[in-house]
């Protein structure tokens, strides 16, 4: 492992360089990615490498990009198109849905549509309307789109080079929250890692926490402060939402019997839903209390004056623990 640090940013900065010199038919597009690397410098330097034939600047037209990635990809590029805020993704929606997603359905195989959809999500960094959204769970319902969210400098490295290899679409998203925080050590070496599965990064026995994106950071921290009252917390990151790997998470529960489920989205209809309900059908008989779920109202991301209010803290996560813990 090199001694340099890198935060997730520059990790996703790296994966793209690796991938596009390891392969010509990596090509990268989206607004002001490539003269001005980025309204995060996400793409800084990818221009200027490989120059503006496989690096292209587009109008600000999302559903114009998604539409132009798709042809890419149905005809052997592996496009990587950046939409610069989740919350501008919904112009996309039917191209994304119609046709990324049933390409390989529709053909009956013929043809695969290896695209990824790569942009930053989430509240925290004190942006204005449109610019916060956590709506994960509209990808995950879509047949056909697989679903990446990141919690680290290294998972952004390795699952983003996973993601480009992929043969079908990937919608891939950043926690701008976690864009320059906790730089780590990480080697460019091209290792990929497992897209479909979970990440434990930290065993436990006394209850599970499942997070996922920027989420991890609190949930992590909610599980050091339960280890000073001596609880036991295992602490899974889902990183991949579609499809989930449910053994990895039904095989915790069955071990430590509680769970809660940390997520910035709101509430109604998230992914933590659906891990609650696949839970309940796997493992209810080991369960010792009713799952909890920690997450955002359902609200529009706030103004930033109201964001501590509105994300989930690690306060939020102590009692959602103490309720599981202190069941009759």
């Amino acid at each position: 492992m090199s001694d340099k640090k890198y935060t997730l940013l520059e990790a996703v900065n790296l994966a793209l360089h690796r991938a596009m010199r390891e392969d010509d038919d990596v090509v990268v597009l989206g607004e002001d990615i490539g003269v001005n690397g980025g309204v995060f410098r996400a793409t800084l330097g990818l221009r200027d490498a490989f120059g503006f034939k496989r690096v292209i600047d587009t109008p600000l037209a999302e559903n114009m990009i998604a539409g132009l990635s798709i042809g890419m990809a149905a005809q052997g590029l592996k496009p990587v198109m950046e939409i610069q805020f989740l919350g501008f993704i919904y112009a996309a929606m039917e191209q994304l849905i119609s046709h990324a997603a049933r390409m390989r359905n529709r053909t009956r195989g013929r043809l695969s549509c290896p695209l990824v959809v790569r942009s930053p999500m989430g509240a925290g960094i004190r942006a204005p309307e449109h610019h916060s959204e956590a709506t994960e769970a509209l990808f995950a319902h879509i047949p056909g789109l697989r679903v990446v969210i990141p919690s680290s400098p290294a998972r952004a490295y390795g699952l983003l080079l996973a993601a480009i290899d992929d043969p079908d679409p990937v919608i891939f998203l950043e926690p701008t929250r976690l864009y320059r925080m906790n730089p780590q050590p990480l080697e460019d070496d091209g290792r990929r890692l497992p897209l479909d599965s979970c990440f434990t990064l930290r065993e436990g026995s006394d209850l599970t926490l499942v997070s996922w994106g920027a989420s991890v950071h609190e949930t992590l921290q909610a599980a050091s402060m339960l280890a000073e009252r001596g609880v036991s917390a295992e602490v899974i990151d889902v990183a991949c939402i579609k499809p989930l790997d449910l053994d990895t998470l039904e095989a915790s529960v069955r071990k430590t019997g509680r769970c809660v489920i940390v997520h910035e989205a709101p509430k109604t209809c998230g992914v933590g839903a659906e891990i609650a309900a696949s839970l309940y059908e796997r493992a209810l008989l080991d369960l010792h209390a009713p799952i909890q779920r920690v997450t955002a109202p359902d609200i529009p991301p706030p103004l930033y004056r109201l964001e501590p209010y509105y994300l989930p803290d690690a306060g939020d996560i102590l009692a959602a623990c103490d309720t599981v813990l202190n069941y009759a």
